[in-house]
């Protein structure tokens, strides 16, 4: 939707101008044209996932080199936004499985994300909790429960707002690669890095790197926790919620048929591992990069790759 009316207003314009890598975001290299003036952008979602009804973003698929790519620019955002779930009610299980739990990605990844406000983290909590308490009943079942199924468009909208100005961080920039390269469907993509990204996030002690000066310190771990405290999962202490989020996190994948790794769903070994570096280079070159609470090194994104292909066990990423 966002790109045709693009097109419509401007059709002069080439995409290539208006992509750029992550480090480029603070140093615009393309001012996007004046939108709003042929048409009035009305969005209307027609699945409880991408929130892109109230997000700055875009994401456009390059045909000939297959490279993915987020377009960011506020004037990308719909003048407004229909959300009606009326529009969703008969969604087929599979989408409602891969679009639900892209929701819990959004409001998980803006909550912990080192750009998140107070104005944001209170709309990234609330959308975890109605995820976590109506996307089972929403995928079992459907239209006979239309109030699951108004409360995953309400926290769709709501963790699209949240990451509209929070933004995201690496589990999308890997789930965009995936999706390219081997052709996941998005949220599944998402799902199947999700809780390995939290425990890479999550360590005490990264290796000392960022981009941004008002992240001094590690506090992924902690946000988690104050996340997962919210969504009434308890523990003696910030490990032990972490752990106990981790834990719900992976019952409701089961429960929604999230498979456990990357190989589970077909992805041949030897053209995965052909195209592990290049996946690699351009995960961390993507734009939710910047906004990760853990500035990775492309050894421990090609780690993670594999751990999520074969079901590895994590590595000890914070002595890589």
């Amino acid at each position: 939707g966002k790109i045709m009316w693009m097109m419509y207003e401007h059709p002069e314009c080439k995409f290539e101008d208006m992509a750029m890598d992550f480090m480029d975001i603070r140093k615009r290299i393309f001012t996007f044209p004046e939108m709003g003036k042929k048409a009035y952008f009305v969005a209307v979602p027609t699945s409880s996932g991408t929130g892109s009804e109230c997000t700055p973003f875009a994401i456009i698929t390059d045909k000939e080199t297959g490279i993915k790519w987020p377009l960011a620019d506020y004037a990308l955002l719909p003048n407004m936004a229909i959300v009606d779930a009326d529009n969703c009610m008969t969604a087929p299980r599979g989408l409602t499985a891969a679009s639900g739990i892209d929701v819990m990605t959004h409001a998980i990844e803006s909550y912990v994300s080192i750009m998140a406000s107070d104005y944001t983290k209170g709309l990234s909590m609330k959308a975890a909790k109605l995820v976590f308490e109506n996307l089972p009943s929403s995928y079992e079942n459907g239209a006979k429960d239309p109030h699951a199924r108004e409360e995953m468009h309400n926290a769709s909208c709501m963790a699209g707002m949240a990451f509209a100005n929070a933004f995201l961080g690496l589990n999308h920039s890997m789930a965009h690669k995936l999706g390219a390269f081997h052709h996941l469907p998005h949220g599944i993509a998402n799902a199947v890095i999700l809780t390995r990204v939290m425990r890479y996030n999550a360590a005490e002690a990264p290796v000392k790197m960022g981009t941004f000066s008002q992240y001094p310190y590690p506090n992924a771990l902690h946000n988690y926790a104050e996340m997962a405290k919210y969504c009434s999962i308890e523990g003696k202490d910030d490990k032990e919620v972490f752990e106990n989020f981790i834990t719900k996190l992976e019952e409701l994948k089961d429960f929604i048929g999230v498979k456990k790794t990357i190989a589970d769903y077909g992805v041949d070994e030897q053209y995965f591992l052909d195209t592990l570096d290049e996946m690699t280079e351009q995960a961390f070159n993507d734009q939710c990069t910047g906004a990760n609470p853990r500035y990775p090194l492309m050894s421990e994104i090609k780690e993670l790759y594999l751990d999520a292909y074969y079901g590895r066990e994590p590595q000890d990423y914070a002595v890589l």
